[in-house]
């Protein structure tokens, strides 16, 4: 293998906050202005160093509808670090932060690492949600908080090399404490086999509504 670990992440939000985009912008450095809704889950993997661990991250994106969360409910176990996003310009998608979180809450394992990022920090004139609020709502779950841009590229990178950090520290301790090697508690519950998608088409946007 070319990594070390492999890291399980998982992007929750409701639909059109732009956590495809996210993804694509971590993974492959591209933004796509128009885009085609994720149906279930889909996902993408990327190689990070951190400490010098080379570190697999496989991150799965998840579709915001409601008809599909029965399925991706079924992935919330398995996630090691999720990453709740809503979308600056859109008030209703940061109020339902809260669900998100009850259901990470509810159906996550119990040492699951989050993190809030609020996205389409570029769109100044549109923008429904102050950052101080989003870092309010951060603080009330003790979470830590990114403004993003997929568009600009703005705290992409950092928003979800700071989700594999977190994940990283937890299992660590938990590695030492139980079976002294992170590698040996990381590779026993790695994921086999992948996660196929289908997507659907949906309506073009000059700025991210995935």
């Amino acid at each position: 293998m070319d990594y070390d670990v492999l890291l399980r992440l998982m992007i929750l939000g409701d639909s059109g906050v732009g956590k495809t985009c996210l993804l694509r912008r971590f993974t492959e450095n591209e933004f796509h202005p128009s885009h085609i809704s994720t149906i279930g889950v889909d996902f993408k993997m990327k190689t990070l160093e951190i400490d010098g661990i080379k570190v697999r991250v496989q991150i799965w994106d998840t579709a915001g509808q409601e008809r599909y969360q029965t399925i991706t409910k079924q992935y919330y176990r398995r996630a090691q670090g999720i990453i709740l996003v809503y979308d600056v310009t859109n008030e209703p998608s940061f109020q339902h932060i809260v669900k998100w979180a009850s259901d990470v809450d509810e159906y996550a394992a119990d040492k699951v690492q989050r993190i809030l990022v609020g996205n389409k920090s570029d769109e100044v004139k549109d923008r429904q949600v102050t950052k101080e609020q989003g870092s309010k709502v951060a603080q009330t779950f003790g979470l830590d908080f990114f403004e993003t841009s997929a568009y600009t590229n703005s705290n992409i990178n950092e928003s979800f090399t700071r989700l594999a950090e977190l994940v990283l520290e937890a299992h660590r301790k938990e590695a030492d404490n139980l079976l002294g090697s992170l590698d040996d508690y990381l590779n026993n519950t790695a994921l086999e086999g992948k996660t196929g998608s289908q997507d659907a088409n949906a309506s073009t946007k000059r700025t991210c509504s995935c």
